[in-house]
């Protein structure tokens, strides 16, 4: 598969490899679920959701955890990562980049984990776009918040972690409205994250 950046590039190699390995933990999943259920708090009637860089699908895990009857649905770049995805049978899972204009059918809500910060900022509206499109009503991003843009090294490496306002982007450009929000500190005693600011947002 051939890529337009060097971030597609980056997570569909070696090091997305790497990082599959870095989320197989129980106490990981068990914090993801814990994130999940205060995102979760203020929807009403999710069916269905789309997440846009499931990686093995931790957070796919954690909705089924909390909504049994939830239908899922998945992209994801590294070949190996979907098809662990897709080897835990509660997902459809397609191979591909969230870069590319995706059309396919709408579900509840829409998401994203710590994905759009790889994203460089030229190639952001892509996304967003695929994220608002697919939606019938809520749109979540739960990434590293930032007030103005900002790039920063990630593990070494220049060019693969942007911070900003990630839904302030949305409201302000799709006309979004905001539902809830949180933050889930890494010194968290109960369910760390890595410093993660989530937004629920609704159409």
């Amino acid at each position: 598969m051939k890529y337009k950046t060097e971030q597609e590039e980056f997570w569909a190699g070696e090091f997305g490899l790497n990082y599959i390995d870095r989320n197989k933990s129980d106490s990981l999943f068990y914090s993801v679920v814990s994130m999940w259920g205060k995102m979760l708090r203020a929807t009403n009637n999710i069916k269905s959701a789309r997440e846009f860089g499931c990686n093995i699908g931790l957070n796919l895990m954690a909705l089924k955890k909390l909504k049994p009857m939830i239908d899922l649905s998945a992209y994801e770049i590294n070949k190996q990562a979907a098809k662990q995805a897709e080897d835990l049978g509660i997902a459809q899972i397609k191979l591909g980049s969230i870069l590319e204009n995706i059309n396919d059918h709408k579900v509840d809500l829409t998401f994203t984990v710590c994905v759009l910060i790889h994203i460089h900022p030229e190639h952001l509206g892509n996304v967003y776009s695929n994220l608002v499109n697919g939606s019938n009503r809520y749109v979540l991003v739960a990434e590293y918040y930032n007030p103005k843009p900002t790039k920063i090294k990630y593990r070494g490496n220049e060019n693969k972690l942007f911070k900003r306002d990630f839904a302030g982007d949305l409201i302000d450009d799709y006309g979004l409205n905001l539902v809830d929000y949180g933050f889930i500190y890494k010194r968290d005693n109960w369910a760390p994250q890595d410093d993660i600011s989530w937004f629920l947002l609704e159409k």
